[in-house]
């Protein structure tokens, strides 16, 4: 038997003579049941009320990001930045979110109630920027002046997301119960990926059609824009409904003052993370904020084509997380990082044999799959590894680590693009996610970690025995 959070009473021969009346119980109800079939436990009215916002605040969060995430350095061309301004964007994005973490886990402590910190750090301030970029062009008729106010919007945003992520990461950790995760986060970034497929495709249009209209040149980005913002805010507002965990209301008014680093030494694991983190993230930062620069400046692409190519990642990331989903909950985190890990660097070695935009497709086909899958466990490892007791800190210690790698690669990228080429900084990025999945099998998978202990165990004890001799 499994339990629903609402009981009412319905009455369809009234309800069906009010065709003016939005019936939101006919809406939620679906996906309560589609929430409820995804375990066999029963799940109390406030877990399920929890689940099921938490599910459209992720959807509308997506429709945001996609109606703006990849337009922004296009935003910035088409004001006249060069490639190494546009990897300062993306460099100074990651550099204040990379500062924020720590701020926002000691934040997260203080405040008691993380959900009220997530409300007014990222999804208010941090979407106001989004309304700042909509309204740019009018305040401010200097390009160059223009391009760097949307990197400090950028900076900014970043800083204000990131400050609210120790606390959301915590807070998700307990609304979403740990033998759910899997097949949950799989349906919830399912149908994000559907509001990609739809939307990027959408923004590329509006961007196309809308530059230059009225005598405004960037109206198709100022749209965008806008709609992002319009979307986030009605993301913020389901986010709001969430009923906020009393156990972790009690833990966060009385926190444990532990040394993190004690706490770090019972999870090698989590190190291990955190330094495959940090290189992976590197090498994916040199190559993947210019992939779209390198389509628009090599082969003229358009909005419209950027649009589509994002389109046709997001619609195979849409099996990819069925697929993984599943995987996830029936073999491991571990498994399925390690399948997706060792596939991804083929993806920019492929990018450096492209000789038109169409070839693309290709790629993001194989990568919206792939993807799919490692940022599904890559999640699940964070939540799963992080020690309970130190979450905040350690979740704040793994975004640091992967920010800070973030910030390096974008302006080493840019920087290599400009002097030596983009296939040289393609072929950089796939050695590098080798080296870092690597590091991360050595780190992190428990087998080769407990053979890994063992060897030096017994380095350790052949030397002492030499020593004593």
């Amino acid at each position: 038997m499994r339990t629903y959070l609402v009981q009412q009473r319905f009455n369809a021969a009234i309800n069906h003579l009010r065709p003016q009346r939005w019936n939101w119980s006919a809406v939620i109800r679906p996906l309560d049941r589609r929430l409820a079939q995804k375990t066999e436990n029963t799940l109390q009215p406030v877990v399920l009320f929890n689940l099921r916002n938490f599910w459209l605040d992720g959807l509308f969060s997506a429709i945001s990001e996609n109606f703006y995430l990849g337009f922004v350095p296009l935003y910035a061309l088409a004001l006249g930045a060069t490639t190494g301004q546009v990897g300062w964007l993306i460099a100074a994005g990651n550099l204040l979110g990379a500062l924020a973490f720590f701020p926002g886990a000691k934040l997260t402590e203080r405040a008691g109630q993380r959900k009220r910190l997530v409300l007014w750090s990222g999804g208010g301030l941090a979407r106001i920027c989004l309304l700042g970029l909509a309204l740019l062009p009018f305040f401010s008729k200097n390009t160059s002046q223009a391009i760097w106010l949307i990197i400090g919007l950028s900076g900014f945003q970043a800083f204000m997301f990131n400050l609210a992520n120790p606390a959301w990461t915590a807070l998700v950790a307990d609304l979403v119960p740990e033998w759910i995760r899997g097949r949950y986060f799989g349906s919830r970034n399912i149908a994000m990926g559907i509001a990609g497929l739809l939307v990027a495709p959408l923004a590329g249009v509006l961007i196309n059609q809308g530059n230059g209209r009225n005598d405004f040149p960037y109206f198709g980005f100022q749209i965008v824009f806008f709609l992002a913002f319009i979307f986030g805010m009605i993301s913020t507002f389901i986010f709001s409904r969430i009923h906020e965990p009393e156990k972790v209301v009690a833990t966060t008014q009385k926190p444990l003052r532990g040394d993190l680093w004690r706490g770090l030494q019972q999870q090698p694991r989590f190190i291990g993370l955190v330094i495959s983190a940090f290189v992976w993230n590197l090498a994916l930062f040199i190559a993947a904020p210019f992939l779209n620069v390198y389509l628009v400046q090599t082969f003229q692409a358009s909005t419209i084509v950027i649009g589509l190519l994002a389109a046709v990642s997001g619609l195979s990331a849409l099996l990819g997380q069925r697929v993984f989903g599943n995987l996830l909950d029936e073999k491991s985190e571990v498994w399925v990082q390690m399948v997706c890990g060792l596939t991804i660097p083929i993806l920019p070695f492929a990018w450096m044999f492209i000789t038109a935009p169409w070839q693309v497709a290709f790629i993001n086909l194989l990568g919206g799959f792939i993807w799919a899958g490692y940022n599904l466990s890559n999640f699940n490892l964070l939540l799963k590894l992080a020690p309970d007791e130190y979450r905040p800190q350690a979740v704040a210690l793994y975004q640091t680590a992967v920010f800070s790698s973030a910030f390096l690669g974008p302006i080493l990228g840019g920087y290599l693009a400009d002097t030596v080429s983009f296939q040289f900084i393609f072929g950089l990025s796939a050695f590098g996610r080798l080296l870092a999945m690597g590091l991360f099998t050595i780190l992190v998978v428990p087998a080769t970690l407990h053979r890994l202990h063992a060897f030096t165990d017994t380095i350790k004890k052949s030397v002492v025995t030499n020593l004593l001799k």
